[in-house]
């Protein structure tokens, strides 16, 4: 082990614009001094590997991604409501007592309610609106 704290970026995956936005907060994290699990990369997770049913493969390289990791940093973009692997992920990192923060770019929320779904919103440490302030709150962490 490095000694960095390890980040374990969780978020949508599916597009390109997506995966890009990944690879930049990623970059960033890096740079401030974390090591980052991206499950885009580090989770074996790809088209091919979709189609030849190794899904459990994915599965479990994700789920030791989030044993192994310091935060989760969350990206809770996409509309509304979250991204259900990153609702997962989420979860399933609350219940382990490993911290999450949020990070929602996107303008749209989930009404009188909330920026996201309460169980997301409760769930999180801290819920930023812009990179700028993620980064800032994750400077406590280092």
């Amino acid at each position: 082990m490095d000694g960095k704290k390890q980040i374990y970026l969780a978020g949508p995956l599916f597009s390109q614009a997506e995966r890009d936005f990944n690879v930049l907060l990623r970059d960033k994290l890096v740079e401030m001094g974390f090591s980052v699990f991206l499950p885009q990369e580090d989770g074996n997770d790809t088209e091919s590997s979709r189609m030849e049913d190794r899904q459990k493969n994915i599965f479990d390289n994700d789920v030791r991604g989030i044993d192994n990791s310091d935060i989760i940093l969350a990206v809770l973009d996409g509309g509304s409501d979250v991204d259900s692997g990153t609702a997962w992920e989420m979860g399933y990192a609350y219940a382990k007592g490993i911290p999450v923060l949020g990070l929602k770019t996107d303008f749209r929320t989930f009404g009188d309610e909330g920026i996201v779904n309460l169980m997301m919103e409760m769930a999180v440490e801290a819920l930023e609106r812009d990179v700028d302030s993620i980064l800032k709150v994750l400077k406590n962490y280092l």
